[in-house]
């Protein structure tokens, strides 16, 4: 069901959204509308061309012939994703607008690496970066509030060694699958930093427009000629209503100690340095408007993170008591991994990666390395264009093999886990259905989900 959703995006939002999986729905009439909307969940409504340009997806990728059915599945996707957001928005699962940004950021950035560059992106769709993030911008947010909620609804599933068992077991033994050689790696990560001449220079510069605001001059003003946040410059700095919780702390933080009016000290968070005016409160909301200085990032201490790795690698290695999870939840600048003991994880959230799967700027480095074994510092540019550098341990190394429990435990257990995830996720889907309007066009009542879910 996740090809479906994927399948089921704009032409933009196909490219670089990976949406959530679900299976639930609900049934009434409507009439078919000459705007196209075929379903309508609260405030949420598919339309036909999402599901159209979503078969046309599907026909095209997967080669395969046309199907009504597949058809009735991309629907019945979509609506399901309208209804855990309408649930969400009942039940208030909000993401904060500075994650949905640094999201947008890091889909842009990926996007870039991907067809050579920002310009070449920007050529390629004929539109700014700035015009491509407002267009994503939606689609991302609610994304990510899916996913929240989501992760709300399966926090609490688990399986035991039992049920990992039993789901195996249950596996015909003619549709066991092959496993080609495969690593097990972690990472621990030190990202290149700014340097402190730089980060002063940010904040120099803001504390210079604060002593203008406070001597008379415009802050919209300002913000529209020097603010680096390109979503609210042009607004003036303007943020739009937000409430508690919806900003990354700091900010929030200056914003709530300030009468309407006032003027904040320089505030530091993860996307910056920010000079901030609060405009109005009103109930549990609060708008702002702000100036964000970013510390130049043409030079950074790529040298600091390599002798701070190497300082890590030498303690494991002479250190009994320093195992590389450890190092890697108190050292590791990944947040991704750094919990979990700096494992990486394969496609299918195994930790167990194939061979032809392995980043190419690892690939060679391991292929030389034994099992517990940890490389040196690599340098490399993540996803998001950051500089960094990491050190890699080879906790293990498979065999080509056929699927088992005693090889393959992690990997089937991840698989019976997601199982059961699906399970809750049907059953949660089946409790709520009654407690949002939903109205489906007569043409799409009959898809064989919806008959299955209304029993």
């Amino acid at each position: 069901m996740e090809k479906i959703h994927h399948f089921a995006r704009t032409a933009f939002a196909a490219i670089c959204l990976i949406v959530i999986s679900s299976t639930a729905f609900a049934q009434a009439p409507v009439q078919r509308s000459v705007d196209g909307i075929i379903a309508k969940v609260d405030n949420y409504v598919v339309l036909r061309s999402d599901v159209e340009f979503g078969y046309l997806q599907y026909l095209q990728q997967s080669k395969q012939q046309p199907s009504e059915e597949m058809k009735c599945q991309i629907f019945t996707s979509l609506l399901q994703d309208k209804l855990l957001l309408a649930r969400a928005e009942i039940d208030s699962i909000v993401v904060e607008e500075p994650l949905v940004a640094n999201e947008l950021d890091r889909r842009i950035q990926y996007l870039a690496g991907q067809v050579g560059g920002v310009e070449r992106l920007e050529q390629y769709y004929n539109k700014s970066i700035t015009q491509l993030k407002e267009e994503l911008r939606r689609t991302v947010r609610e994304q990510m509030v899916m996913e929240n909620m989501q992760r709300e609804i399966t926090s609490k599933v688990t399986v035991t060694p039992k049920e990992i068992k039993r789901y195996f077991n249950n596996i015909p033994s003619d549709s066991l699958p092959y496993f080609s050689s495969e690593v097990e790696l972690g990472q621990i990560i030190k990202y290149a930093t700014v340097s402190k001449t730089q980060k002063q220079a940010a904040r120099e510069q803001l504390e210079a427009l604060r002593k203008r605001i406070l001597a008379g001059e415009d802050f919209a003003t300002l913000a529209t000629q020097y603010s680096q946040d390109p979503g609210s410059a042009q607004a003036g700095g303007e943020l739009g209503f937000f409430k508690k919780k919806e900003l990354v702390p700091e900010y929030e933080a200056a914003a709530l100690r300030m009468e309407p009016g006032g003027i904040s000290s320089v505030v530091e968070s993860q996307f910056g340095f920010h000079l901030i005016q609060l405009i109005e409160r009103r109930g549990q909301e609060f708008n702002t408007r702000h100036i964000l200085i970013k510390p130049a990032t043409a030079t950074v201490d790529i040298q600091e993170a390599v002798t701070a790795l190497d300082s890590i690698r030498t303690k494991i290695q002479n250190d009994s008591l320093l195992t590389f999870p450890k190092a890697s939840k108190e050292y590791s600048d990944d947040k991704a991994t750094k919990d979990n003991g700096g494992m990486m994880s394969g496609r299918d959230g195994s930790t167990y990666i194939p061979m032809d799967q392995v980043d190419p700027s690892i690939f060679f480095v391991i292929d030389t390395m034994q099992v517990g074994d940890i490389s040196r510092p690599i340098p490399f540019t993540t996803e998001d264009g950051k500089e960094a550098v990491r050190i890699i341990y080879l906790k293990g190394k498979s065999k080509p093999h056929l699927a088992n429990l005693q090889d393959d435990y992690q990997r089937i257990s991840n698989a019976a886990l997601a199982e059961k995830r699906s399970k809750a996720v049907d059953e949660w889907f089946r409790k709520n259905i009654d407690t949002v309007f939903i109205e489906i066009d007569p043409e799409y009542q009959e898809c064989g989900g919806l008959q299955q879910l209304m029993q």
